[in-house]
């Protein structure tokens, strides 16, 4: 087993004291990969919730749900119109339709046109997120190939909320992380083992 990555003195000084009720996680091309090296480590008693949204076909039923929820400690479920959000849970974006979340903390579904050619789209999410929970959420951007994200990651950071971006470097798809760096100077860009040391500690305390 590959001992547990070692976050930088950054990472920790900026989630110390910090609030987190609210994870959100964005990727695109090369992102079921990431989330199969992110997901497991959260563990079974983690304290905040956590959406996931990936580029996803739609014509066809996501299916991400039902495989993650194999692979993880926390229950794990598509997220569903007018759902409550509910702490220590792995919601997935379905196919289709826009991800929102309200100020009441609830989700809800949108038809209207696609966001960077995608829907879901993950500006969509993340910026609704941002204004429902401040600072009370981090967003994480993970590999993909179009833009998508760069906006939302922007007003999280404008809300208060933590920032994380994955080394584009290492990303499988370099675009996404890449703009997101360009256009709002996220908190932390780490690579992905780093990312997985840090996911558990973003939780309310």
């Amino acid at each position: 087993m590959k001992p547990a990555a070692v976050l930088p003195q950054e990472a920790t000084d900026l989630i110390a004291g910090r609030r987190i009720e609210l994870v959100v996680i964005g990727g695109s091309a090369g992102g079921v990969d990431a989330l199969v090296g992110l997901l497991p480590s959260i563990p079974r008693d983690f304290r905040s919730s956590v959406v996931c949204i990936l580029h996803v076909p739609a014509d066809r039923d996501s299916r991400l749900a039902e495989v993650f929820g194999m692979r993880t400690a926390l229950p794990v479920r598509e997220a569903r119109d007018k759902e409550t959000i509910e702490p220590g849970v792995i919601y997935f974006a379905g196919s289709g339709y826009h991800l929102l979340i309200e100020r009441e903390r609830t989700f809800s579904l949108s038809c209207d046109p696609p966001v960077q050619f995608a829907r879901p789209a993950i500006d969509v999410l993340m910026e609704s997120a941002a204004d429902a929970y401040g600072p009370a959420m981090a967003g994480i951007l993970l590999t993909g190939a179009n833009y998508d994200g760069a906006d939302g990651m922007c007003r999280i950071r404008e809300r208060g909320g933590l920032t994380v971006v994955q080394d584009p470097e290492e990303a499988q798809a370099s675009a996404m992380p890449g703009e997101a760096i360009r256009r709002c100077a996220p908190h932390l860009v780490l690579p992905l083992p780093k990312i997985r040391a840090l996911l558990p500690l973003l939780e309310t305390p």
